[in-house]
């Protein structure tokens, strides 16, 4: 019978040595506020969108794309990064 306590850390599903690491890494803080910021742009784009504010509505959305985007591709590499060094 497999224990749980024997198996940790848990190697073969995490590359990190405990819950919310990845957060500890600041490396990873751009990407992480990048999505964030993406999250609010949404928010924004969605409520000019609402108003009738067209053009305030399209720079939003491509604005809220971007970051996400941007974001998205910075935690994913800090991550490919992590994992190659082990």
């Amino acid at each position: 019978m497999n224990q749980p306590d024997r198996d940790f850390p848990d190697e073969s599903r995490t590359i990190r040595p405990h819950a919310g690491e990845s957060i500890e890494d600041t490396r990873n803080w751009p990407g992480l506020i990048l999505i964030g910021v993406g999250l609010a742009l949404l928010g924004i784009t969605l409520t000019a969108a609402g108003y009738g504010f067209g053009g305030w509505a399209v720079i939003g959305g491509v604005a809220c794309v971007a970051c996400l985007l941007a974001g998205t591709a910075l935690v994913v590499a800090e991550h490919r990064r992590v994992k190659a060094q082990k």
